[in-house]
């Protein structure tokens, strides 16, 4: 077994006192009843090359946090939820809206990766291109990363998808209940001789499909309909050498919900009409994802390389209510955005007698976008004044971007209980401008014994704006109409370069008992950061000059009997000084005092906590039930309070905080193989606010879920 050391770790293992889901949930590889589709030789390989390939990908000195499907559907909702919920429950992650979180207090510098090889960004603001269901493991790497991560690097989200292996079986679901909620489900997945395949899919349709505008239970025109597919195949070719596909496609509509009782305030007419209640607005957004990896895995100790080729499409379209949104805010666009990203990407490692284990890579990606709108707009007169009715203007254009990084680095034993992995990576990217870096890394290890595990680390970061979100819109269009901008500065969003530095501890005091702390702090040149500033909810990058973050995470799990129990804490600050790209996003008042001061991020949370807990019976007339629960908690998002005066900093407050509480209650009927689970999300019915329209670059106001109760019934078969 090749030693690999983790620090930091919170594993979230919540576990289920019964056997439902036998499809997707595999049992130990030295499982007598493999049966003849999955031979003892055929197992024994693969698991093999499964610890191979993520022996690829080390994490020693990040700090890891991770959570398996057993922890997953031991959660209110359990697999049923958004992939974004799940992700709530691990240490310094901040709940947003439109289906957004941050990793500590970074906006949005997420990398997603399956099966060890990247996945591209995409167009998706509401929807969760991927379902818990395809997740075997899922884990968050964040802080001091070694060299092989990068591009996006607030954290990795790393997943190890089902295989199929070990199981011959699928399950069929059926989850539904409060807001109209209604989600039909399947599994399937299996060997056959050095074969092995797993696919998933389902469809949700509910009324809840963004955060109420309102806090209504209900909102008005919130519906939506959504459908995710996923496949995975392997194929074994001998001992040493393994292909694999992995694909996934998820298709994605939403209305964007209504506010109740508003009217136009009567500065826009369209054929002498401007009134239009808020109710009746009609607009909608579509989102579409495709995506597929083939992947070549060869394990020959001392080497061990994967190589992949990947590819992602994506798709935004934004169909307006034109005659609401002219006469509510004097522009109406319809949108239309697509991203095609294809690549490759080759890691390997290879060990180096007993002290050194040496890892390198490569990484190529080429983008093309196209982005299509049309904007309905009032031509004014030299004061503003509307001076006629609306006139369309088209804005088509096209761009590229090419992306290229290298990275070598050394895990160095210098004792027994001392590790330093030691590494750099070159990133160049050529988009709207060309920028590269040479960034150094440094993690040093410290276990002294089986309990404690420490570490401290540096990294130089470089994080290239979004290109699928970077506007090409050319403003000049816009002058003498109501979608003229104030502001006609519109420089080009700026790769962010960064300083952090990373040091923690996990123990683990007893066989039940493990708790871990971790503190961090970020220094950041071109800070990016995302707004939404216009009607299209689709998101703009812009950068500060200067930025500060930091912040202390804590974690506790204990698992004993019945019991699992896991606590976590956060506590962050994220300031930003000087905003140098995407200027006419911003009213002037707003930058004149951005450029002069720090500001909280908006989407800073000062303190951030989530807790849960699963009693599994073994015994007795309940045996095969759980209860358990979760909590969410935050401080609140910033806001930008008027003040008495009239005056107003921007972020300069802070939303109430609040506390969202789910219970969950399952059962395993042994006979029919079927599992029953009841779910109530926010038992207490508290109405909170994530967002509440004001703050810089902040959109319409969000509210957390009403309260609402679920139940799901799952027949496994096969196996």
């Amino acid at each position: 077994m090749r030693p690999r050391l983790l620090s930091g770790i919170a594993f979230l293992a919540l576990s289920t006192a019964s056997s439902a889901y036998a499809a997707d949930n595999p049992p130990p590889a030295d499982a007598t009843d493999a049966g003849p589709a999955a031979p003892k030789d055929v197992v024994v390989t693969a698991k093999r090359l499964d610890e191979a390939r993520a022996h690829i990908q080390p994490s020693l000195g990040a700090t890891s946090y991770g959570i398996d499907t057993a922890a997953i559907k031991a959660l209110p909702g359990g697999d049923n939820q958004q992939f974004n919920q799940i992700l709530l429950q691990l240490p310094g992650v901040v709940q947003d809206g439109f289906g957004q979180f941050h990793v500590r207090d970074d906006h949005n510098g997420l990398q997603y990766r399956i099966n060890g090889t990247v996945l591209p960004e995409g167009l998706a603001v509401f929807g969760q291109t991927l379902s818990p269901r395809l997740v075997s493991k899922v884990d968050l790497l964040t802080g001091a990363l070694p060299a092989q991560y990068g591009l996006r690097s607030a954290g990795i989200i790393d997943i190890t998808t089902k295989s199929g292996m070990f199981s011959n079986g699928g399950t069929m679901s059926i989850y539904g209940g409060s807001h109209d909620t209604i989600e039909p489900s399947f599994t399937y997945g299996g060997s056959s001789g050095q074969t092995n395949y797993f696919v998933s899919g389902d469809y949700r349709h509910d009324a809840l499909g963004i955060e109420s505008v309102d806090g209504r239970s209900t909102p008005i025109h919130d519906n939506t309909d959504q459908y995710q597919a996923f496949a995975y195949v392997d194929h074994i070719l001998n001992d040493h050498n393994r292909v694999s596909f992995v694909g996934g496609y998820s298709n994605q509509w939403f209305q964007i919900p209504n506010p109740a009782g508003l009217q136009p305030d009567g500065t826009w007419t369209v054929g002498g009409q401007s009134a239009y209640p808020s109710e009746k607005l009609d607009e909608r957004q579509l989102e579409r994802t495709a995506f597929g990896q083939l992947s070549w895995l060869h394990d020959d100790e001392p080497l061990t390389i994967q190589a992949s080729l990947f590819a992602r499409y994506s798709s935004l379209r934004y169909r307006p209510d034109v005659l609401g949104e002219l006469l509510f805010n004097g522009q109406a666009q319809a949108a239309f955005k697509q991203d095609l990203a294809i690549g490759g990407q080759v890691d390997a490692v290879y060990h180096l007698g007993a002290s050194h284990t040496l890892r390198g890579g490569v990484l190529l990606i080429h983008d093309h976008s196209t982005s299509d709108t049309t904007t309905h707009v009032f031509p004014v007169d030299d004061t503003g004044a509307q001076a006629g009715e609306p006139v369309s203007i088209v804005d088509d254009s096209a761009s590229n971007a090419t992306t290229f990084s290298a990275y070598l680095q050394d895990e160095w034993k210098l004792g027994p209980t001392l590790t330093l992995n030691l590494g750099a990576r070159y990133d160049r990217y050529a988009a709207f401008r060309t920028e590269q870096q040479l960034s150094p890394r440094a993690n040093l290890v410290w276990q002294p014994n089986d309990t404690l595990t420490a570490h401290i680390g540096y990294a130089r970061y470089f994080v290239p704006p979004p290109f699928e979100l970077v506007s090409s819109t050319s403003i000049a269009k816009f002058a003498g109409t109501s979608a003229a901008p104030v502001v006609q500065d519109d420089t080009t969003p700026f790769s962010e370069r960064q300083h952090y530095f990373d040091v923690g501890f996990q123990a683990k005091p007893s066989a039940y008992f493990t708790y871990g702390v971790d503190a961090y702090y970020r220094i950041s040149e071109n800070l990016l950061d995302e707004g939404q500033f216009g009607a299209p909810i689709i998101l703009t990058p812009f950068n500060y000059a200067k930025g500060r973050i930091g912040g202390v995470e804590a974690n506790a799990t204990y698992m004993r009997g019945p019991w699992n129990l896991y606590a976590n804490f956060a506590v962050a600050r994220a300031k930003g000084r000087q905003i140098v790209s995407s200027q006419f996003s911003f009213a002037p008042d707003e930058l004149a005092y951005i450029n002069n001061h720090y500001i909280f991020l908006d989407h800073d949370q000062t303190y951030t906590g989530s807790a849960g807990l699963t009693y599994s019976f073994k015994h007795g007339i309940l045996a095969g039930s759980a209860l358990g629960g979760s909590m969410i908690y935050g401080s609140g998002l910033r806001t930008t309070p008027v003040l008495a005066d009239g005056t107003s900093i921007p972020n300069g407050g802070h939303l109430p905080g609040y506390a969202q509480v789910n219970l969950t209650a399952s059962h395993h009927f042994a006979g029919p193989n079927l599992d029953v689970r009841v779910d109530v999300i926010n038992l207490a019915d508290h109405k909170y606010e994530i967002r509440d329209g004001t703050g810089v670059g902040v959109g319409a106001p969000q509210y957390g879920p009403r309260r609402g109760v679920f139940v799901g019934l799952t027949k496994a078969f096969g196996g």
